[in-house]
């Protein structure tokens, strides 16, 4: 009867124990900071697979309901057809290695009125088919790892999306300027990652405008108006804000979970047992991990094995940046110094 209460102390800081380290690793995951709450998050919008990973308080389908229906007038007279537009997305990329996968399609997205799309989040425009899966990297550019996704691509002859960060741009404008030069699609995905549910609507804003500017402007040419969530956290008043900029927001499908697997092998064989079940879908990767970009040969080769296509998308029309934000980044930008410096041979030189 003496070790009752020891073993009844023992419970108690064992379970004590345990709910820290919960507490812990879920603060480590969702990306909060000592002085977040549970109250001060705003309402998300999140659905379908991820709500294992992420809350689903169902504010969307609210906000929609309080919204009035448009009202449209009929027209008097059956409008003249438009003229046909340019299809941007008609060329695919020429494929000229033997025996590659290369891109099965290339779809052509308008992002008027911001259109969501990865049925974790967005069910409005399943665009593939049985079949097609979109491949997209996040958190880039970054250098070795990315290349290293590039070389994986252009073996195969594919085109993928990089939802790229404003911060790593700025660091790494040359590494950013091989996806581009590589026809790849580049997207934005903030200016430091920060989960913009849990900042309010200015500081969210400055982030998504801070990254479209820097990406953009180390890009050096204007980029897809395609956006990503970090940790895919949103709220309504964000969602109408890329509507509003006629930005599209791409989800996910397939999660390889690269954040915490970190085994090239395991990723794969996650991906694909994954899409053996939704049989398609927008894949999601990082293109700084080591352990992803050493994935993706092997990805590719199973993707090709068990019959997958590849689908490519890209943008109508590019994305304007705002001229406030031009001027924040420009300033954060390193200065080209000019140099007076001799030629390195003439002032260095090996003598022994």
């Amino acid at each position: 009867m003496r070790q009752f209460p020891v073993l009844v102390v023992a419970a108690a800081v064992a379970t004590v124990a345990t709910v820290s380290v919960i507490a812990v690793t879920a603060k480590h995951y969702l990306g909060s900071t000592a002085v977040e709450t549970a109250s001060s998050a705003k309402p998300e919008l999140t659905t379908g697979s991820i709500d294992k990973r992420w809350p689903k308080p169902g504010v969307e389908r609210q906000v929609a309901a309080a919204e009035p229906a448009p009202q449209v007038a009929a027209p008097e007279a059956a409008p003249t057809p438009p003229a046909p537009e340019k299809n941007l997305a008609a060329a695919k990329p020429t494929c000229n290695t033997p025996g590659a996968m290369g891109v099965s399609r290339t779809v052509q997205i308008d992002t008027t009125g911001g259109p969501g799309f990865g049925m974790s989040q967005y069910r409005d425009y399943d665009f593939l088919q049985p079949g097609e899966v979109v491949l997209t990297f996040d958190d880039g550019p970054w250098p070795v790892t990315t290349p290293q996704v590039l070389a994986a691509l252009k073996a195969e002859c594919l085109q993928a999306t990089f939802f790229n960060i404003g911060e790593h741009a700025m660091w790494h404008p040359s590494v950013l300027k091989l996806v581009i030069a590589a026809g790849h699609t580049v997207g934005t995905h903030t200016w430091s990652h920060k989960n913009l549910a849990h900042l309010p609507f200015q500081q969210a804003k400055d982030e998504i405008e801070k990254g479209i500017s820097a990406v953009t402007m180390m890009a050096g040419t204007p980029v897809a108006p395609f956006f990503r969530y970090p940790q895919l956290r949103q709220t309504p008043e964000l969602k109408a804000y890329l509507a509003e900029r006629n930005i599209a927001a791409f989800s996910i499908d397939i999660d390889s979970q690269d954040f915490k697997v970190k085994n090239p092998d395991q990723l794969v064989t996650s991906i694909m047992t994954q899409l053996k079940k939704k049989q398609k879908g927008i894949i999601l990767m990082h293109d700084l991990h080591k352990w992803s970009a050493a994935a993706v040969p092997q990805l590719l080769v199973q993707l090709k094995a068990n019959g997958y296509k590849v689908v490519h998308v890209r943008p109508k029309g590019t994305l304007t940046t705002l001229p406030e934000y031009d001027e924040m980044i420009a300033k954060l930008a390193q200065p080209v110094r000019s140099s007076n410096a001799r030629d390195i041979s003439a002032v260095v030189q090996t003598v022994d």
